[in-house]
């Protein structure tokens, strides 16, 4: 009989016929730890990428763990032809560790292999990933009990079919990829007889996504410079600061004026480690090292003050780390003034006496007619509005419910509604409430979108139009038309999700067989290098599996091809989903459900 791998015993995992699920981020909560993946191998786009935390170990004769990735391979666990192994003792092994103060959250692989070395008297080949421990086996392929064909496709690195989840309970410090020949301690499997590539068991993991999580928070001290002490600020800033992080780095700075985030820096990239990847389905950054961020670091700051309006300004400045945890290094009020003081009016000449008609003396003026004597200087501020105050209260809301946020559709205008009135309530009816407009993408800058005018009531209303990105709706009113800030301001949030198409065709086809995907992606604007797509897959009542991501060509088109790998009849659903990017003013949005049939 056989006792297969007793020193690594795990139990035999039935296999499914579609795919495994992808790590998926969980949404983000106020008080959770923050989170950021790291891309080993491959990225989701099927670029090569470092394989940071990954460390190899082999034991016996013709045992390899070679890193194959820089050239678009993979990370190798092999045991060759050539020699007869010893059960339970040679074995190929890639482990990875991850960082004891980040615990891997989720954590996605791509792998495929095979036992092909066959199996001899109480001894065969196989391969089996493992973790926390590497005894504790969840994915595995025993030639003695069955597993004697490809498992995987080798041919196709990025496919749904090498696509693997590591289960919750298996996740830890450790993730163990391994081939051995396994059995009563002793026994050999067999010589002379592998794969194309001369590998009597084998294992390749082609790409690894990982979740890592982080709870502390970055630390900053040595805070100094003009814009955290001069009451008056005019031109570029400057901020000195030290920032501290023990787990993914300090990564960015982030201002925020008057609650609309201005500016947002990465400190230091590292090298080009620091650097956000993309391609996450969960709007969480990724990267490609475990700490990718330097520890410790000290920075100069400029802050551009010439974008803002002159006047009094709420200033806030966040440092974050890697995994989005944030701490706030200055908090404070500001005044700016960029513009030369309005020069004070010119006084007009006294009017020149009149010559009187000939005969008579020169004109004279009485009191009663001071108008020769008298040039009142004209006004240059004039109310804003009937019953116009500097403590107007101005408040609004959407048309569609009564908070101050709202989560629309692309296509479709959106209504917002406002009253301006005095400290007494009184309605401030022909008043001006300017209208700004924030796109919700990095480095995006507030801009003038109207001009509303309040009816006798005080009421006002805009209505947006029905291609509005996600959004920070501010209104302002000056009691002044002339004053360089406003007197108050309010504002509204929109969310949109992003709007695409997909198109499928054709709609049934078999093993081997051919589909191809088509679709356009609306609103814009799109990032350089465009925008990443993810096509996902499902039975009818499976779960969504990522197998492919692209990116957006010119006007937001996109395309791929998906070749089946797997025999049917079964029934697909697939969808393409616009997750959100820092980039690309948008929520995540998917298309449509398009149903394809595997005879």
């Amino acid at each position: 009989m056989f006792w297969i791998r007793r020193n690594v015993g795990p139990s035999r995992l039935a296999t499914t016929a579609l795919i495994v699920v992808c790590v998926l981020g969980a949404a983000a909560g106020a008080a959770r730890a923050g989170e950021y993946h790291v891309y080993s191998c491959r990225m989701p786009d099927g670029e090569v990428a470092p394989t940071d935390g990954w460390s190899p170990s082999t034991l016996g004769t013709a045992v390899h763990a070679e890193d194959k990735c820089a050239k678009g391979g993979a990370l190798v666990a092999a045991l060759g032809e050539s020699a007869n192994h010893v059960a339970g003792t040679d074995v190929a092994t890639w482990v990875f560790g991850g960082p004891s103060n980040e615990p891997v959250k989720k954590m996605t692989i791509w792998r495929a292999g095979d036992a092909e070395g066959g199996s001899g008297l109480n001894a065969t080949y196989q391969f089996w990933v493992a973790g926390p421990t590497q005894t504790e086996a969840f994915d595995e392929c025993i030639y003695a009990v069955g597993c004697t064909k490809v498992k995987g496709e080798p041919e196709e690195p990025i496919s749904l079919s090498n696509i693997l989840a590591v289960p919750t309970k298996d996740l830890g410090e450790h993730l163990y990829v391994n081939a051995s020949c396994g059995g009563l301690q002793t026994y050999k499997c067999p010589a002379g007889k592998g794969d194309s590539n001369g590998y009597a068991a084998v294992i390749y993991l082609y790409a690894a996504d990982l979740t890592l999580e982080q709870s502390a928070q970055p630390a900053v001290s040595d805070v100094e410079g003009e814009l955290s002490s001069a009451a008056t600020l005019s031109g570029t800033a400057d901020l000195s600061l030290h920032a501290t992080d023990s787990g993914s780095g300090v990564y960015q700075a982030v201002f925020t004026v008057d609650g609309a985030e201005v500016a947002r820096t990465v400190l230091d990239e590292n090298g080009g480690r620091c650097r956000d990847v993309g391609q996450t389905t969960d709007g969480l950054p990724a990267f490609l090292y475990l700490q990718p961020c330097p520890s410790s670091l000290t920075v100069d700051l400029p802050f551009d003050t010439t974008a803002l309006t002159d006047g009094p300004h709420h200033l806030l400045l966040s440092i974050t780390d890697a995994a989005g945890n944030s701490t706030v290094a200055l908090d404070r009020r500001i005044t700016v003034a960029n513009q030369p003081p309005v020069p004070p009016p010119l006084q007009s000449s006294p009017t020149p006496p009149q010559p009187s008609p000939a005969g008579q003396g020169p004109a004279t003026t009485t009191e009663n007619d001071p108008s020769p004597q008298t040039n009142p200087t004209p006004s240059l501020q004039s109310d804003n509005g009937t019953n116009a105050s500097a403590g107007a209260t101005l408040q609004v809301r959407w048309g569609a419910t009564a908070r101050t946020s709202l989560a629309g559709s692309y296509g479709h205008a959106q209504t917002a509604l406002g009253r301006l009135a005095s400290p007494s309530g009184a309605a401030i009816a022909g008043g001006s409430v300017q209208v700004l407009i924030t796109p919700s993408y990095q480095g995006a800058l507030a801009r003038a979108l109207t001009t509303l005018h309040t009816a006798a009531d005080g009421s006002f209303r805009l209505r947006l139009p029905a291609t509005t990105p996600s959004s920070r709706i501010t209104f302002a009113y000056s009691s002044h038309p002339s004053q360089a800030a406003p007197d108050v301001t309010a504002a509204l949030q929109l969310t949109v999700p992003a709007q695409l198409t997909l198109k499928v065709s054709p709609r049934s086809s078999h093993l081997g067989g051919t589909i191809m995907f088509r679709g356009t992606l609306a609103g814009g604007p799109l990032p350089r290098g465009g925008k990443q797509i993810v096509l996902e897959a499902r039975t009818p009542r499976g779960s969504w599996r990522q197998f492919r991501a692209l990116s957006t060509a010119a006007h937001g088109r996109y395309r791929a091809a998906y070749r089946f790998r797997l025999p049917g009849p079964v029934t697909y659903q697939f969808r393409a989903v616009s997750p959100r990017e820092a980039d690309f003013p948008f929520a995540t949005g998917a298309s449509r459900v398009v149903q394809v049939r595997e005879r």
